[in-house]
């Protein structure tokens, strides 16, 4: 968080008037901060400075040149130093007193040489014309005072009286009540009389033993009164350390070899416990299969179904979002768009506690097919239209009702269900319908379904360029979606600033009434919500563009605060998303060293490796995306899931078609791992939270496949039914270090919830270090076959440049020498056939004949 600035005010308490006339010189329009002045030291008028050399050579002030010891001063002119913050702005050395010139009455201010630095800067400039006489002409002293003052040795210390101040209350004397001691017992009051006849009468003293008088005296034993105990909360002892000598000598063989094994083995690790892990790890295989723990429907809804998403409550336990569509295809929806209309489209919220009844149900104009909880607020929530628009709901009002219906009422304890025949009863309970804040322009928007949807980090944001800047706010405020109409857009939720009044959809933006059920956190986008920034994933020479269907962020792991930590940060501030400022209305820094690249997967089984920052054509000057990095044809389907690994950034899993295939970024040359093609295909899938070595992945007829790196790598290490029709969408949810669940969502619309095994959920000691060493052989062996490959290229480059020479020398042969050649290799087959015959015997050596005159 930036450090606040103070901000100089003018002496009337408020800002200056502007009077009609000529039009004042101004400054840049950055923000003003109040120059540090040495008030404290008995100088208000005095504003140090630091002038760099370039400064000095522009202001002819430099040290030992311009200023020296016998002149240490220097006056320059006011327009100067308003014309230098002109030009340089912040980067100005004057920059820091830029109120003080501009409110300086006169025509040149003093600037003074700070050689011993006593005010801890090289200069300091005077701000007063009173402050530049007094320097530049200093009052006489009187004789008397200066032979005075000759006399007064520098060491002697001179008295000043303190001046009394106001008091200013800081809470000491709140303090000072809170130590003081009060009597909190009550006094008891005797009352002596006597009588009146005796008022004056002498006194006389005398001893007497007190033993020998009845009632002489009465005898106070001490006893423990609860009321009166005071606990010692200090105690002061005093203590005499000495060391402590011992002198022994031994000639045991045996402590010798003791000691030296203490040293070597740690006598005290516990062997069993890690000996157990491995074995409840490795060696228990039946230990791998999935509970049904719990399954949610609706029933109340008449129409047939399906889900498209699922998410757990980031800070609520037990408490599980689904959205759910209509199992229709694009005809049947044309043809049925009537009915369509009448039926209300939803995000149901189940919970643990309540198995029968939705807790909330959020309203959309169309169906959702992928929504996401904000990472800093999780009553906000965004999700994706099948017609294109995005929308917003803000539940903030209801959090009381899902927090109070969260099951076991705390983490560590297990979740307990009630019996079906305990909720019957409740059957009529009222849900709750929450309608959605906003929703973005349907002309500007997607054209086609939206089929995934992220919140950026609140570490960053994004320009309408793709340049990244630092996040100041803190919160979540720009989205990015992906849809089948071959586009990536980004979202900003803040109000942008308009480049032209619009009066006319103002009075109109005033008379809609809003629902007083609706939030009015978002009314600012409410059917004008615009893209920040659009891009499509160019085919290349064609004019086709890619159909992303997900997409993966470098910055996709966003942790989720707890109830605690949100409350906390809110403290004071009603709703943190009520007062939005401008996206992007301050200059903000760049952040230069932020990877812009990210993960795509295509509906026709392409993996891309693309960069969202935009780029500006030669020829045209129009912003234009810039070209895929990489493009990798792996799966023979539609790419339904692209996700980061949790303990590895750099390791993405892709899942899409009847394959799968696990990505190192940085490595262009292919995937780590790619499976064979399965016997059914592929619907989802979900890496594990705790063990780095285990993903899930869904088929579509209902079974899970949970494959297991430490065991096999070629193929899944356990399959198991689920249900009887295809798997739609699979997340895990960590409730309790010792449980873990798996929610399953099927085509039917019905949510399984299943518990999973302790095999599959504790890692052993070292999975992450073996994980990593896995990934680590496979990219050596990548780069062994990409080297290997382009040996053989280059083999076979020369080959054919050598049967190329060789086609050359042959046509360039003559006649005659082709006869030659041919008549050369005649006479050597034709002497190699005598002598074959001449070894079998068929021929005898005839001298000075030859074979040829034989025949």
């Amino acid at each position: 968080m930036a450090p606040k600035t103070q901000k100089r005010k003018s002496p009337t308490g408020g800002r200056k008037k502007q009077k009609h006339g000529k039009k004042p010189q101004t400054l840049p329009d950055h923000e003003e901060e109040m120059p540090v002045s040495m008030e404290s030291l008995g100088h208000p008028e005095i504003y140090p400075l630091v002038l760099t050399t370039k400064t000095q050579e522009i202001f002819n002030c430099r040290i030992d040149e311009d200023i020296t010891d016998k002149l240490p001063y220097k006056l320059i002119k006011k327009e100067d130093i308003i014309e230098d913050l002109l030009n340089r702005a912040a980067v100005s050395d004057f920059h820091p007193v830029k109120k003080i010139v501009q409110e300086y009455p006169g025509d040149e201010l003093l600037l003074v040489y700070d050689k011993d630095f006593k005010f801890g800067l090289n200069f300091y400039l005077i701000g007063t014309e009173e402050g530049k006489e007094n320097y530049l002409n200093p009052p006489e002293v009187p004789e008397e005072q200066e032979e005075y003052k000759e006399y007064i040795p520098e060491d002697i210390y001179i008295y000043k009286p303190p001046v009394p101040k106001p008091w200013i209350s800081l809470g000491s004397e709140k303090e000072i009540e809170e130590e003081s001691v009060k009597e909190s017992a009550k006094q008891i009051t005797y009352r002596i009389s006597r009588k009146r006849s005796e008022f004056g009468s002498p006194i006389k003293f005398s001893d007497q033993n007190a033993s020998s008088v009845k009632d002489g005296y009465i005898e106070c034993t001490t006893y423990p009164d609860k009321n009166f105990i005071i606990k010692q909360l200090e105690k002061d002892v005093g203590m005499q350390v000495v060391p402590q000598m011992k002198d022994t000598s031994t000639q045991t063989k045996c402590v010798e070899i003791a000691l030296q094994q203490n040293e070597i083995t740690n006598a005290f690790i516990d062997d069993w416990k890690y000996l157990a892990e491995e074995e409840g790890t490795f060696g228990d295989k039946t230990d791998t299969h999935l509970k049904e723990y719990q399954s949610f429907t609706d029933l109340h809804n008449l129409m047939e179904k399906t889900i498209t998403c699922v998410a757990w409550h980031p800070t609520i336990y037990g408490l599980i979002a689904v959205s759910v569509a209509v199992r229709l295809c694009f005809e049947d929806r044309v043809h049925f768009s009537g009915k369509l209309l009448l039926q209300p489209s939803l995000i149901l919220f189940w919970s643990f506690s309540d198995p029968i009844h939705p807790q909330l149900m959020l309203e959309s104009p169309d169906d959702i097919f992928c929504f996401k909880f904000c990472p800093t607020d999780p009553n906000i929530i965004a999700g994706g239209c099948i017609n294109g628009q995005i929308v917003l709901w803000d539940i903030a009002a209801h959090a009381d009702r899902i927090e109070n219906v969260k099951a076991g009422g705390s983490r560590s304890k297990k979740i307990t269900l009630k019996p079906m025949f305990l909720l019957e009863p409740d059957s009529n309970k009222e849900t709750m319908y929450i309608r959605h804040c906003a929703v973005s322009s349907i002309e500007n928007g997607h054209r086609k379904v939206i089929t995934d949807i992220h919140w950026l980090s609140d570490t960053f944001e994004i320009n309408r360029m793709g340049s990244v800047f630092e996040n100041r706010s803190g919160k979540c405020c720009q989205l990015v979606t992906c849809s089948a109409d071959c586009t990536i857009c980004f979202w900003d939720i803040r109000p942008q600033k308009a480049l032209t009044p619009q009066p006319t959809e103002r009075k109109k933006e005033e008379m809609i009434e809003i629902p007083f059920d609706v939030p009015s956190t978002f009314l600012h986008l409410d059917l004008s919500w615009k893209p920040l920034t659009k891009i499509r994933l160019s085919k290349g020479e064609t004019s086709l563009d890619h159909c992303p269907v997900k997409i993966s962020l470098n910055e996709e792991h966003l942790l989720y605060k707890t109830q605690a930590q949100r409350k906390a940060e809110n403290t004071g501030e009603m709703d943190p998303y009520q007062n939005l400022e401008a996206g992007l209305a301050n200059p903000l820094k760049p952040i230069d060293d932020f990877c812009t690249k990210f993960f795509v997967g295509t509906e026709e089984g392409e993996v891309i490796y693309a960069d969202w920052k935009m780029e500006r054509d030669h020829e045209t000057g129009r912003l234009m995306t810039k070209k895929p990095v990489n493009l990798y044809t792996v799966h023979d389907g539609s790419v339904h899931t692209i996700q980061r690994s949790p303990f590895y950034n750099d390791i993405v899993l892709t899942i899409g078609g009847w394959n799968v295939a696990i990505w190192k970024e940085g490595i262009m040359t292919g995937p780590l791992l790619q499976s064979c093609c399965a016997p059914k295909r592929y619907t989802s899938g979900h890496w594990s939270l705790t063990r780095p070595g285990v993903f899930y992945v869904g088929r579509e007829d209902g079974y899970i496949d949970i494959w297991d790196l430490l065991e096999k790598t070629h193929e899944p290490a356990h399959s198991q039914n689920i249900c009887v029709t295809m798997i739609t969408y699979i997340i895990p949810w960590t409730f309790s270090s010792k449980q873990q669940f798996l929610a399953i969502a099927d085509y039917y619309g019905t949510l399984h919830i299943l518990e999973i095994p302790w095999t599959l959920s504790h890692p052993s000691s070292n999975e992450v270090a073996s994980i990593s060493h896995y990934f680590e052989r496979e990219v050596k062996h990548l780069g062994y076959v990409e080297q290997r490959r382009k040996i053989r290229e280059q083999e076979k480059k020369e080959m054919e440049l050598e049967m190329e020479k060789k086609k050359i020398k042959t046509y360039q042969k003559t006649k005659e020498q082709m006869e030659a050649e041919l008549r050369m290799d005649y006479e050597s087959y034709l002497e190699m056939e005598k002598s074959i015959l001449i070894s079998l015997g068929l021929i005898k050596v005839t001298e000075n004949v030859s074979y040829l005159d034989m025949l």
